[in-house]
């Protein structure tokens, strides 16, 4: 019914290849993802590679953290790529990516959502839009990479 696309940009003053570290690994995800304080007892499966292409992480949790899973599909010192695939509480399919561009004073990082919206997420999309609901979260996200990589 209606694409998206929701993108954050910030600079870590570190290395790209630090950057990287944190991003292609899914283990590392729970130190800065802006969604790990929805559940306390969530729930992780780790299958495939530690990091890069065919790591693939699945979650089940409460109503808020809900069920999905990720896989790494493109891992290049400058880009990394995920499936991100929810079924609860809602189905969706997005393109993830993750820009990592060095700077005078570190990385660029921008974290980059892109998919469709169907069925009522769809009808939704169009008073709400993925920006609004999500955005905030990458914010957050990126302050806590940040964060993590700068102490």
């Amino acid at each position: 019914m209606g694409s998206y696309e929701v993108a954050r940009t910030t600079t870590i003053a570190v290395d790209p290849t630090r950057v990287h570290a944190l991003v292609d690994d899914f283990h590392e995800w729970p130190a800065w993802s802006p969604w790990e304080d929805l559940d306390p007892d969530l729930q992780r499966t780790y299958t495939g590679p530690d990091s890069g292409v065919g790591a693939h992480y699945a979650w089940q949790g409460n109503r808020k953290a809900g069920q999905g899973t990720m896989e790494i599909t493109g891992s290049t010192p400058e880009r990394i790529d995920v499936d991100l695939v929810f079924m609860k509480p809602f189905d969706s399919a997005s393109k993830v990516t993750f820009e990592l561009v060095p700077t005078d004073s570190g990385t660029q990082v921008t974290w980059r959502m892109r998919g469709e919206q169907k069925g009522l997420w769809g009808v939704l999309g169009k008073v709400v839009s993925m920006d609004r609901l999500v955005g905030k979260d990458f914010d957050k996200g990126l302050a806590r990479l940040k964060a993590v990589l700068e102490s």
